[in-house]
């Protein structure tokens, strides 16, 4: 058996696969020349979801067209997951019970590396048949400044040569959103589902800040500019579906069926990859209803079209108390006690019981129940279902990866949030759970773990940095807070000033404590969720 069209159609020993029921062949040819959806992101996420929400369609014939893939950062994967299969791909979804369920998908029609066909990815923007252009790039990929407010090395020659050939994704969207321009005219969607809060607005300030340097440069003109703000939109989303790296359980599990050349490969940049995704059964997709030249039938899948209100609100609710911030947590605390999946970090009495005291003490207390999607059965689901699922291979390493641009969605919304409350059991002073977990993050850069052995930091942008003010602390040192105050005062890291909100000397007696000794991490674990008082609020 082999994963590629002709295998398909020997049918023998895809029994226990769902297969696609349209015409592969006809759906690629209709795509090529009438393209709807562009996606930017060839990871997993891209092909567990909205590729399976267009192979849904299809099968439906709600569609007749497919979707097309364009990598621009680790272009690897192109060669890696998708050319040597045919561009077909195998999603399995993992249910809580162990139960699993496999579906080969078809509908990624064609995949495309932004360096080598650029010419074909200009073809496809300037088709006015063209709906919406989408993106799961990272929430790192919105930030085009360093924390000094200057530019990024992956985006400088991009400003300074102007709208062609652009190597750095969102500068290579808004030129060619200006090559639609000059062709058609007609609008277009920019639709971002990458895992952060408000990432319509991060898309757009990204694409006009590069195309306001454009203008300074003397590339582009005010026309340009106003087509990028009135015809182009960038409704806001939220998307929610755990999709750890390649498991090998699941690899063995395809190798067994019969399938050949299925492996689990490392790109040059690191990234693990193969030709299955891994994922779990839950999911939510919420968009805001702005798309200026139509939308796929998404709806007829369950995503649900709304307004931005909505959208934002849910987007708090997820990303900034129900689970993104749990997430990091059990990522961190993962890392610490040398765990090696989410799921055992969660079966860790301990961390659950921080887990549900952070959430449901001092993180919930502050969300706006959005109305399409429950705030309490959310938080119950990622609690007891979805975080503890043991055959959901899902890695802390992997969750720890580019915290420092993750926190100050995940926890400086809330804090902010407590800082702004005029209810007085509301005081920002009080929280006792949020800065643990912040100064858990201080303690994880010292890259050592609660046994006292040298432990592997994932990758992060700014990890240089914090590693160079964190320098040759050790277990057992007590740590003075101008040691640490630039990363405390840091608004880009937090989103707030610990200092000015008042949680500094919270942070900080958290991560001395946690300093002491081999262990100490688990013994101030357990303090914290204890009824000890180690302030005076009054």
């Amino acid at each position: 058996m082999k994963l590629t069209l002709q295998g398909l159609q020997a049918k023998v020993g895809w029994e226990s696969y769902r297969l696609p029921t349209y015409d592969i062949a006809a759906v690629r040819e209709r795509t090529a020349k009438r393209p709807t959806w562009l996606h930017f992101g060839a990871g997993s996420m891209f092909r567990a979801y909205p590729a399976v929400l267009v192979q849904r369609l299809l099968t439906a014939g709600l569609m007749d067209t497919g979707i097309i893939v364009c990598e621009s950062y680790d272009e690897e994967l192109i060669d890696r997951a998708y050319r040597p299969f045919e561009n077909l791909s195998i999603a399995t979804t993992l249910h809580a019970d162990g139960s699993l369920k496999k579906e080969v998908v078809g509908s990624i029609t064609e995949t495309l590396k932004l360096s080598e066909d650029w010419d074909r990815v200009r073809e496809i923007f300037c088709d006015p048949g063209l709906q919406m252009v989408s993106f799961s790039i990272t929430e790192k990929a919105y930030t085009l400044r360093e924390g000094n407010r200057e530019f990024k090395d992956c985006v400088i020659e991009d400003l300074e040569r102007g709208p062609h050939a652009c190597a750095n994704v969102i500068a290579a969207a808004a030129a060619m959103c200006l090559e639609r321009k000059k062709s058609t005219d007609k609008p277009l969607a920019l639709v971002s589902l990458d895992n952060c809060s408000h990432n319509g607005l991060r898309l757009q300030r990204a694409i006009l800040e590069v195309a306001r340097c454009w203008k300074e440069n003397g590339f582009i003109n005010d026309d340009d500019i106003a087509y990028l703000q009135n015809k182009i939109s960038y409704p806001f989303s939220v998307i929610d579906k755990i999709t750890p790296h390649p498991d090998r359980r699941i690899l063995k599990v395809i190798q067994d069926d019969g399938i050949e050349h299925i492996e689990i490969a490392q790109t040059e940049k690191g990234t693990p990859t193969a030709a299955f995704t891994n994922a779990e059964k839950a999911q939510y997709l919420l968009i805001e209803d702005k798309f200026p030249n139509g939308h796929p039938p998404l709806e007829q899948t369950g995503v649900i079209f709304t307004t931005r209100a909505i959208v934002d609100k849910t987007a708090r609710m997820k990303a900034s108390t129900c689970l993104n911030p749990i997430d990091t947590v059990n990522a961190i605390l993962g890392c610490l006690f040398g765990y090696r999946t989410i799921a055992e970090s969660m079966a860790d009495a301990d961390v659950l019981d921080f887990i549900r005291k952070m959430s449901y003490d001092e993180a919930i207390p502050m969300v706006k129940d959005p109305g399409v999607v429950d705030p309490w059965e959310f938080l119950h689901e990622a609690l007891t279902e979805r975080l503890p699922n043991p055959y959901l291979d899902d890695q802390p390493q992997r969750i720890a990866t580019d915290t420092s641009h993750k926190l100050s969605v995940r926890f400086g919304e809330t804090i902010l949030a407590y800082y702004d409350s005029p209810v007085p059991k509301h005081r920002v002073s009080r929280l006792r759970y949020i800065p643990f977990a912040l100064a858990c993050w201080l303690r994880y850069l010292i890259g050592v773990n609660d046994k006292g052995e040298p432990m592997e930091l994932s990758p992060d942008p700014r990890l240089e940095w914090l590693q160079e003010i964190l320098a040759d602390i050790s277990l057992g040192d007590s740590v003075p807070m101008r040691r640490i105050e630039p990363i405390i005062c840091d608004k880009f890291i937090f989103g707030v000033n610990l200092a000015e909100v008042g949680l500094d000397d919270t942070v900080l007696f958290y991560f001395n404590e946690m300093l002491k000794r081999p262990g100490a991490v688990r013994t101030m674990l357990k303090r914290v969720c204890s009824n000890e008082t180690f302030f005076n609020y009054n």
